[in-house]
């Protein structure tokens, strides 16, 4: 009896653990899966940040360029300036045309980056010889004033991440 048990249990194939192997690559597989995919929504949310931080400050420029023009309407008018428009006054305005202002140069030379700040040219007597009027050669239009506003502004002015810098003709 003793020698057919041994027999018996001769006869059974002998197990490698081949399925050991196969699943421990299988889960290796897994976690590597798993930390690129980790990888790419760590690199996605990094863009959707960076996407919000530059919209957000185009729109807050954006508000200081519409503050602006407020205000500038208001001074050409001779009216208050409007509350919220403490970047433009009528001392403010420049009605150099020949000063070769560069909005880029200019935004590049601000000193605060998180504190908005604009300048705002008069620019409707800037035709003739010499000038650097857009409608060259055309009569100036004396009923109504034009006006080159630059604004710079960043998304947070406690911890700027992102500025943008908007040009812009505003005629009354």
């Amino acid at each position: 009896m003793n020698r057919l048990h041994r027999l018996q249990f001769q006869s059974r194939p002998r197990q490698r653990g081949a399925v050991l192997y196969v699943a421990l690559i299988m889960l290796l597989l897994l976690a590597l899966l798993g930390v690129a995919g980790m990888q790419v929504a760590g690199m996605q949310e990094k863009m959707a940040a960076n996407y919000r931080a530059a919209g957000r400050s185009f729109q807050n420029t954006e508000g200081v360029v519409r503050n602006a023009e407020r205000a500038v309407e208001a001074v050409t008018d001779r009216t208050a300036i409007p509350s919220g428009s403490l970047l433009t006054s009528a001392a403010s305005i420049g009605q150099n045309c020949e000063d070769g202002f560069d909005p880029v140069q200019w935004a590049s030379l601000q000193a605060s980056p998180g504190v908005p700040a604009i300048n705002v040219r008069q620019i409707d007597q800037c035709g003739g010889p010499g000038g650097n009027a857009l409608d060259m050669g055309v009569p100036n239009d004396r009923t109504s004033a034009t006006f080159q506003i630059t604004a710079y502004s960043a998304d947070d002015p406690a911890n700027p991440t992102s500025s943008s810098v908007i040009d812009t003709i505003f005629k009354l």
